[in-house]
């Protein structure tokens, strides 16, 4: 005997037709046409990136950049979040919470930020200049995306350790102490191996953010080109869509292929 509502194929597929109809609208047929727009200039439009050197430079700069802010992410938000789990004082949620205000900030206003630290009119220039030296600038090179990359990636990794940390399996490392293991070897036998996924998963999602920021590049990067802002140039100022969208392809498929990396390396307990 049947019980309950069950609801008939028809009505299950005319459910699910506004979900499939916005998912072929706004993402299926626009990442088919952006794979297809290269081919109008010839299949070697789709090796851009590789072969004219100012878009390879642009790319390394982007990869290069991406990579040493997701380690110096890591190594920060490991160190702030671990204390932060296993520490307990007053005003700790209050730290907390500070520590993690940046989230509610888009990439623009981080930008921002940075400009009013080290740009021209900034505070290190004016300091500099009253104290008789010339006006030190930095927010528009790779010292500024750097500092604002890492600022705008940090909150997320201290969340995130936090909250490993505070999960750890004590027991673990009540054993490995009482069996004399020094503070090094707790650290590297039992919290590494803990927070292993969550390295790999938060490693993973800080790059693909770094790779792909763009309002941060935007508001900073004059001195110093990322793959985002050069795509952005291509379709803005030069109306050169074919190659945006090539250079648009190479920046996916590497974020993309990380992301892939990482989920096959860390399985369900990473992601």
């Amino acid at each position: 005997m049947r019980s309950g509502f069950a609801p008939s194929r028809t009505l299950l597929l005319a459910c699910a037709a506004p979900a499939a109809a916005f998912f072929a609208a706004f993402w299926l047929l626009p990442v088919a046409r952006l794979i297809a727009l290269p081919a109008h200039q010839g299949w070697a439009t789709y090796f851009a990136v590789l072969s004219h050197g100012r878009y390879l430079q642009s790319l390394l700069q982007t990869l290069g950049l991406s990579i040493v802010v997701t380690l110096a992410t890591l190594v920060l938000g490991a160190l702030v979040g671990i204390t932060l789990a296993r520490q307990r004082f007053a005003g700790r949620r209050l730290l907390l919470s500070l520590l993690t205000l940046p989230l509610s900030f888009p990439g623009v206003i981080v930008g921002f930020f940075m400009i009013l630290l080290g740009g021209r009119q900034g505070l290190v220039a004016d300091l500099s200049a009253h104290l008789g030296g010339e006006r030190i600038t930095f927010a528009y090179g790779l010292t500024g995306l750097f500092l604002a990359y890492l600022y705008f990636s940090l909150p997320r990794a201290i969340t995130t350790y936090t909250a490993a940390a505070e999960a750890m399996d004590a027991q673990l490392e009540e054993a490995a102490r009482s069996l004399g293991a020094s503070r090094w070897r707790v650290a590297r036998d039992v919290w590494m191996p803990e927070l292993a996924p969550t390295t790999l998963a938060c490693g993973a999602i800080v790059f693909a953010t770094a790779m792909g920021a763009f309002g941060t590049a935007f508001t900073l990067a004059s001195k110093f080109e990322v793959l985002p802002i050069t795509i952005y140039n291509e379709f803005t100022n030069y109306a050169n869509f074919s190659l945006a969208a090539s250079l648009s392809i190479a920046l996916g498929l590497i974020t993309w292929l990380v992301l892939w990396l990482a989920r096959r390396v860390g399985g369900k307990e990473a992601f």
